[in-house]
């Protein structure tokens, strides 16, 4: 069975805003065989990745 890892997150200041999802090493390029320490540190790197890609946020500010 592959190892997976949950990543979520949820605002406290807006309602609704709320991500979870799952996936397997494989499918994040994660090699088994790492040692906790590297494996954490790649984890937190595809998580910030992944949060950032979640939070895509656009706007403009025009001032007259």
């Amino acid at each position: 069975m592959d190892k997976t890892v949950t990543f979520s997150f949820s605002s406290t200041k807006y309602e609704g805003t709320e991500v979870t999802e799952t996936f397997t090493f494989k499918e994040l390029g994660i090699d088994d065989d790492l040692d906790d320490k590297a494996l954490k540190i790649e984890i937190d790197r595809i998580f910030q990745a992944w949060v950032w890609d979640k939070l895509n946020i656009s706007f403009s500010i025009v001032i007259e």
